[in-house]
Order: structure tokens, then C-alpha cells, then sequence
């Protein structure tokens, strides 16, 4: 039978409450889960980009929203109708769920499934939310809020984990790194032999370089304006470097001058900045290129030269890389595991949940790639 404690928690957790407004630590109470639904024990967290986004109100101005969405825990009760995991079971949440059942499920096309689809309105699925702060309804990031001392989450949205895992590498498992690896390995589908440029060496970037490599990329270009990000590119298996602001070129003249005038066979652009998705079209080989778009940024539209597309590239979105969690990201755990990908590069800072006034400064810092939440 389930194990459900009935009782509502309040814990800690980091709370944004509007756009521009500074991240706090408030006391929120966290309902049992229903059914269907787990209440985790959150033991540490991670910093992506799209958390920035979240509390700045991208995409849906939700508040007070409590943020987060990589993540490591033990299952601290189970509702109804829950088998998939036991209390006391390590976890990752993931936003992109996989019932197998659905046609998308079932389909190589996609990862988003339709029966639990992808929500931004920091809702369950029922409509409701299992988080409030002095009487006031709270928002989840997307299907959980990890930077809190515990979440409510759909069953769906987990994944179990073996208990002996590194749980900084866990975390960092449950979005960036494996959302770019899977943009490599799934989206793209890169074939052996073949050139590849990343734009942007953050954790995803990262991610999509060693994809890459172990799909036998031959060259592995990495693009920052960061200088230090090249020995961290190099680490994953990255070939060349560019730094746009070290010469008077453009990004897609210096990428040409390092493909015979070729371009690129697969472009990755991981940052989500406008200009980049335009250099990182032009940046491919004509008739032939292929452009992967993970990086989101706070623009709802950008313009697109339609000119370089309809000359036979194609730009492909990506969420989650194209990975199906429960039968994809237990294959980049298992490469974690047998030491073919080594996680701990990608750690630069730690702190406490109550250091929260922190995080903004610190991926500032130049040697910034991902920073590691204590919860």
C-alpha cells in the first residue's frame, strides 16, 4: 500500500516574486502529494539559465513562483496509485515526462508527450498548485520547484536513480548537459566524420560538444566570448576555438576559414540570443546544414533570414534535446557512470539555499558554468 503523509510541510524554499524583483528565501508549505504524485526531499539543486528566465516572468508572469528545476532528492511520500518508486528513493525530476503509450511516446519524431504534456504555468495537472506562501498560492518552474526544501511532482515528470550516484551529477543530469548531449544525439542525429559548430560554452554547450564527439564528429567548434570557457570546450572534446571578439571577422567567416569555406554539416546554437541564430544559420553548409535551436531567451519572436533557410538548410527547435526520460536519460546516466562523461567539469560554485542573494553574481563570474545549490 502507498505510505502518505497527510501532513502539510513548511520548509525553506527560493521565491521569486515579480520581474526585476531580488530572489528571496521564504517558508512555504507544501502539500501531500495526490494521486499519482510523490513529495520529494530536495538534497541539492542546480542553476540553469532558464531559471533567470522563470523569475523574470519568461514566458508566463506567474508569482510568486518558486524556482528550479534541476534537481536531486529522496522520495519522502508517495500518493495513490504511485508504483514507480518508493519512499526513501533516490531521484531526478525532469520536465519533459514519457508515458510510452501516447503517439507521441511511441513516435522517434518527438520527446513531448501528450498525455503529460509540458506546462509553463507552474501548475499540476489538475489545475491546482501543492505550494502556497502565508495563504497565497505559489508557482511551480515547470513540472517542480527544486530550489526548496521539498516539492510536490507528478510521478511522471521522475526518475529513479541508483543511491551510490554523485548527487552534484545527478543534478546536473535532470536539464543542461543532457539537453544539449540529446540535441547531438537525438535532434541532430550527427553522423561520424562530420563538422560541427556549438555556439555558447555553457553547460548545455558543453553538453552538445561531447554529444557530438561521441558521435564522432571529426571537428568540434566552440564559440564564447569567454576566454576561459576554451580549456572547459576542450575537456568534452571540442576541436577549435572562436572567440568573436578576438578578431575583426564574424563568426560565420571564422567558422568558414576553419571548414575549407565549407561551413559546418550541424549547428548549435545554445544561448538564445537573437543575432546568434542568424550566424549560426549562415554558419552551415548550403543545401545541406542542419541548425539545432536550444538556447531560450526572453524574446517571444526573432527575425529570421528566411534567404539562408530556403537555400536548403534546415532549423530545427529543441526541447530537452529530444530526449525521452525515462528511456533516454538512463543511457547518459549509465555513460556518467562507466566514466565516458565526467559531470564534475562542470562544477565551478557552490553554495547554501540561504546564499540565494548570490546566484546573479556568481554567473557573472568568467569561469562560471554551473553552480551547485546545498539545500
Amino acid at each position: 500500500m502507498p505510505k502518505t503523509n497527510s501532513q502539510v510541510i513548511t520548509c525553506k524554499g527560493i521565491v521569486s516574486w515579480g520581474n526585476d524583483e531580488p530572489l528571496k528565501v521564504e517558508e512555504i508549505q507544501v502539500e501531500p502529494p495526490k494521486s499519482s504524485e510523490v513529495r520529494v526531499k530536495i538534497l541539492y539543486a542546480s542553476v540553469c539559465h532558464s531559471d533567470i528566465l522563470f523569475s523574470n516572468g519568461f514566458p508566463i508572469p506567474s508569482f510568486p513562483r518558486v524556482l528550479g528545476h534541476e534537481g536531486v532528492g529522496v522520495v519522502e511520500s508517495i500518493g495513490e496509485e504511485v508504483t514507480e518508486v518508493e519512499e526513501g528513493d533516490l531521484v531526478i525530476p525532469a520536465y519533459v515526462a514519457e508515458c510510452k503509450t501516447c503517439e507521441n511516446c511511441m513516435s522517434e519524431k518527438t520527446n513531448l508527450c501528450l498525455k503529460y504534456p509540458l506546462s509553463y504555468n507552474g501548475l499540476m495537472l489538475d489545475g491546482t498548485s501543492r505550494m502556497s506562501i502565508r495563504g497565497q498560492t505559489a508557482y511551480h518552474e515547470f513540472s517542480c520547484s527544486t530550489w526548496c526544501e521539498y516539492m510536490v511532482i507528478n510521478v511522471n515528470f521522475v526518475l529513479k536513480i541508483d543511491p551510490r550516484t554523485p548527487l552534484p551529477d545527478a543534478s546536473f543530469l535532470s536539464c543542461g548537459f543532457s539537453t544539449g548531449y540529446g540535441a547531438a544525439w537525438k535532434e541532430a542525429k550527427v553522423e561520424k566524420g562530420s563538422t560541427v559548430a556549438v555556439f555558447g560554452l555553457g553547460a548545455v554547450g558543453l553538453g552538445a560538444i561531447k554529444g557530438a564527439k561521441s558521435q564522432g564528429a571529426a571537428k568540434v567548434i566552440g564559440i564564447d566570448k569567454n576566454p576561459r570557457k576554451e580549456a572547459k570546450g576542450r575537456a568534452f572534446g571540442m576541436t577549435d576555438f572562436i572567440n568573436p571578439d578576438e578578431s575583426d571577422k564574424s563568426i560565420v567567416e571564422l567558422v568558414r576559414d576553419l571548414t575549407k569555406g565549407m561551413g559546418v554539416d550541424y549547428s548549435f546554437e545554445c544561448t538564445g540570443v537573437p543575432h546568434l541564430i542568424n550566424q549560426a544559420i549562415e554558419a552551415t553548409k548550403l543545401a545541406a546544414g542542419k541548425i539545432i535551436q536550444i538556447g531560450a531567451g526572453e524574446h517571444l519572436s526573432v527575425n529570421i533570414n528566411f534567404i539562408g533557410l530556403i537555400l536548403g538548410r534546415t532549423l530545427k527547435g529543441s526541447i530537452f534535446g529530444g530526449l525521452k526520460a525515462k528511456s533516454d536519460l538512463p543511457i547518459i546516466y549509465e555513460k556518467c557512470r562507466n566514466g565516458e562523461i565526467q559531470l564534475d567539469e562542470l562544477l565551478t560554485h557552490e553554495i547554501q539555499l540561504e546564499d540565494v542573494e548570490k546566484v546573479s553574481e556568481l554567473l557573472k563570474q568568467p569561469n562560471c558554468v554551473k553552480v551547485l545549490i546545498k539545500i
